[in-house]
């Protein structure tokens, strides 16, 4: 599953957030794969269960996860998600540090290119869940249980 450093500058929330981002955009958690409950997440990482609430609103909102009432919370599909212009942005402005970095340490320009074409392939395309899958399993979808999708 996934830790939270209580002693981190950032909300739990966020850390919260984060961490199921990351398990989804790795491919640990697929399309349609079923969420633990608000109830069962917050026992599970001793925190409020309003914070995961929270944090399951805004992947709602970012289009990582849909709810269907009754149900649960389910991984989205890639397609679907919105892009986070704020997000996108912060992103962009890590690649462009990196990128210096690697120059001011003596990489060439050509080899820095390079290595940035290689990126899709190997960052990019989630790879497949692991037969071992982390803590947070598929379980049910709405599709199995004659839901409709919100």
């Amino acid at each position: 599953m996934f830790q939270l450093d209580l002693k981190s500058r950032k909300s739990i929330y966020e850390q919260v957030i984060d961490n199921l981002r990351e398990l989804i955009l790795s491919g640990a958690l697929n399309p349609g794969a079923k969420l633990p409950s608000v109830r069962d997440l917050s026992k599970t990482l001793t925190v409020n269960p309003n914070t995961v609430q929270k944090a399951y609103r805004e992947l709602e909102r970012q289009s990582y996860v849909y709810t269907v009432s009754g149900l649960g919370t389910f991984v989205d599909k890639a397609e679907s998600r919105k892009t986070d212009e704020a997000l996108k942005r912060g992103a962009m402005e890590l690649v462009r540090r990196g990128v210096r970095e690697l120059y001011y340490s003596g990489m060439a320009r050509d080899e820095i290119l390079a290595f940035l074409e290689e990126l899709p392939d190997s960052t990019i395309t989630p790879k497949p869940a692991p037969e071992s899958a982390p803590a947070i399993t598929p379980e049910t979808t709405p599709e199995t249980k004659g839901g409709q999708r919100t």
